[in-house]
């Protein structure tokens, strides 16, 4: 390996046999240092590295996951040759889901075949290591404001799992206008409609709702409102609100009971919201590039600002 420093300006070029690796600070004066190799020697310019020595060079992706990717047991797809590691990496990136909301539903995914991991789920596991890389520095933002109040988002992906068709229940909840509690489940058993499943993610939303509430109220924290759950679809709006039951509707009168019950106490409100705010969504399926960036974004999930920056 060979050094050249000229001032702040540094190039650094990597001889293995009749391959050179070269890199510099500045795009001149790369392309400086490679005119003067081209006058002395008889070389070919490959362009920017993606392979060198067996080594394949990997690109920053911007999602942790591909758009709309949902995994499943394939019987045509060959085991994970080292089941150990799969988990050992699943369960750090576990971990990391605690300050990282943006890998929660990816992680929720794989975390399903920690028992016989196959390839593909593998090859979804290195995509998120790749995105990590490349956000290594993005952070959940915590802003000053008052905590005026809880809002509670609440989505359902109907039958989203191919295996199951198990839906998936994605909760967030913001204390004023930061986020403070996210969650991406497989319910427990199959709806069989939209409003089952939306339902069935409203009262785990209001479970968790209500676990949150009594440590803030143990922390002394008293709101003037009562906490807003917002979910998508209007027919589960009703079915808060609406005291008549109905047969098509009995299989699931647990969680009707237990989300009316709060609602006529006055201790919450369910409202609807537009599928296009459904903050939720990020954690119920792969979202495509823009949407997710938008999502972290109304998330505060970012860079942190230069003047709180770590050193």
């Amino acid at each position: 390996m060979f050094i050249l420093r000229s001032g702040s300006a540094m190039v650094v070029l990597l001889l293995y046999v009749d391959d050179i690796l070269l890199t510099a600070s500045t795009t001149s004066l790369l392309d400086r240092v490679i005119g003067i190799l081209k006058d002395e020697f008889s070389m070919t310019e490959l362009g920017s590295l993606n392979y060198f020595l067996g080594i394949s060079t990997v690109c920053q992706v911007s999602t942790p996951m591909v758009t709309r990717t949902y995994l499943l047991v394939d019987e045509d797809d060959p085991d994970f040759v080292n089941p150990n590691l799969y988990r050992s990496i699943v369960g750090a990136l576990q971990y990391l889901t605690f300050t990282r909301p943006d890998i929660q539903f990816a992680v929720n995914q794989v975390c399903q075949f920690m028992h016989h991991p196959r390839q593909s789920h593998y090859v979804v596991v290195k995509q998120m290591l790749c995105y990590i890389k490349g956000t290594i520095s993005y952070g959940l933002h915590i802003k000053a404001d008052p905590p005026s109040s809880l809002l509670v988002y609440s989505d359902a992906d109907w039958a989203g799992c191919p295996s199951t068709r198990r839906s998936t229940t994605g909760v967030c909840i913001f204390l004023g206008s930061t986020l403070v509690f996210w969650s991406s489940k497989k319910q427990a058993t199959v709806s069989r409609s939209s409003v089952e499943a939306e339902y069935r993610g409203v009262a785990q939303s209001v479970a968790e709702l209500e676990w949150l509430q009594s440590v803030l109220t143990e922390l002394g924290l008293v709101f003037k409102s009562c906490p807003v759950v917002l979910c998508d679809n209007i027919s589960t709006t009703y079915m808060a609100a609406n005291s008549v039951n109905h047969a098509r509707t009995k299989h699931i009168e647990i969680d009707i009971h237990f989300v009316r019950e709060r609602y006529s106490q006055g201790h919450l409100k369910v409202s609807y919201v537009p599928t296009a705010d459904q903050l939720a969504d990020f954690f119920t399926m792969s979202l495509s590039s823009n949407r997710f960036q938008l999502l972290c974004s109304n998330f505060g999930i970012g860079v942190p600002p230069a003047s709180i920056e770590g050193g």
